[in-house]
């Protein structure tokens, strides 16, 4: 078979599994090819169900389509078609360490068992049958599976009795650290703000608090992990995770000042770590007139120089 017939096959077959017609195209053809192992010389009676990430599903097209995407399509890959396959119950979503990261480059997909077995019969006059079954339970897969990862992610209760969660992972642990030991400590009588999730949307967001501080954000600079407002010093408290992007060198304080140029509070920089060998390993990069907050000693500061253990400049 040519690599043109399998394509058009697997096209059909996200037609009847009643994908969007944005994922119709080669490309999450081949997504759902490389979940199966599916080599255009291989019959679909074959079809197995390794694990794969988005780079790796990248390099299987290359060497067995002859389709070579630019490495910087692998948000397309995992935007527009892994991400439709999950919410769809065709695929699982680290099946192998469900609590995995959202944003770990280790990030792994396998076909959903049950549709495997549907494939595995294309070309034959059951698929059809078993095809409308799994359709008809599709629906149930889809709950049950985001019903689980639902469970892996981590609560975090604000002072008014709302709950938000964030995806699992070492990142979301400190930023529940950071609102539940480092606020009440440091900025008590505080009012959070923004807390960023790995995820694609924002974990918390009280834009209108944030407007009333005079800021205007465009989609042109990166919020802090983490904004706290003190509402008794007027201190807006900029927090960066090291475990996103870094701490907060001289860099990103430049750019947070520039984010919030216009800010009426006084600005508070707070670099947080998770233990003191994570902080060790980046204490160099670390700017000053900045805050470092370390999660296991929690009641301690480190004040990187200036007049003040902690306030605006």
């Amino acid at each position: 078979m040519t690599i043109q017939q399998k394509l058009t096959e697997t096209l059909s077959i996200l037609n009847q599994l009643g994908l969007p017609r944005q994922q119709l195209n080669e490309r999450t053809a081949l997504c759902l090819l490389c979940l199966l192992d599916m080599k255009p010389d291989s019959d679909w009676s074959d079809a197995d169900n390794p694990l794969v990430g988005i780079t790796p599903i990248m390099d299987w097209s290359r060497l067995h389509y002859g389709k070579d995407y630019a490495p910087n399509t692998r948000e397309t890959f995992r935007r527009q078609s892994m991400h439709q396959f999950i919410d769809a119950g065709l695929c699982l979503y680290n099946p192998d360490q469900p609590d995995r990261p959202v944003n770990s480059p280790k990030a792994a997909y396998q076909i959903e068992p049950n549709l495997l077995n549907v494939l595995r019969l294309f070309g034959t006059p059951e698929f059809h049958m078993q095809m409308t079954e799994f359709l008809s339970m599709r629906q149930s897969l889809v709950d049950k599976y985001a019903n689980a990862r639902d469970m892996q992610m981590i609560p975090i209760g604000l002072k008014d009795g709302e709950v938000i969660k964030l995806s699992a992972g070492e990142h979301s642990l400190l930023i529940k650290e950071i609102i539940e030991e480092f606020g009440p400590r440091f900025v008590p009588n505080s009012e959070l703000i923004y807390v960023g999730d790995t995820g694609d949307k924002h974990g918390y967001f009280d834009t209108e608090l944030l407007n009333k501080l005079s800021v205007k954000l465009d989609n042109h600079g990166k919020m802090p992990d983490v904004v706290i407002y003190d509402t008794t010093r007027n201190w807006l408290i900029l927090i960066e995770s090291v475990t996103s992007h870094g701490p907060v060198d001289s860099k990103r304080h430049s750019e947070l000042a520039t984010l919030f140029k216009n800010c009426t509070a006084g600005l508070v920089y707070v670099s947080a770590f998770p233990n003191k060998k994570v902080f060790l390993k980046y204490l160099p990069e670390i700017a000053w007139e900045t805050e470092v907050w370390v999660a296991d000693s929690p009641t301690h500061m480190i004040h990187f120089n200036g007049t003040r253990f902690l306030g605006p400049y």
